[in-house]
């Protein structure tokens, strides 16, 4: 499970074992949540366990980090193939 960072008590990150190649996401798992967004759009796939304040934080994290996580996640799925 490759660690791109961590923020305010999440961590966010990839799945090395997804068996398909999906479209560009990052899972988001901390405090007894997980959720998953696309990166191309910024939608939310799914959130467990995350308060819709926590939902708002993490999405502003995705956002403004949106270039770093892309830039990850090229290079993490460059190293799958």
């Amino acid at each position: 499970m490759p660690t791109v960072f961590k923020k305010f008590g999440y961590r966010f990150h990839f799945y090395s074992n997804e068996r398909q190649e999906p479209p560009p996401h990052i899972h988001v798992t901390g405090k007894g949540g997980e959720m998953k967004v696309w990166l191309a759009d910024l939608i939310v796939e799914f959130s467990y366990g995350v308060s819709p304040s926590e939902q708002r934080k993490i999405m502003g994290v995705i956002k403004e980090k949106s270039k770093v996580l892309m830039e990850a996640w090229n290079e993490f799925s460059s190293k799958k193939r």
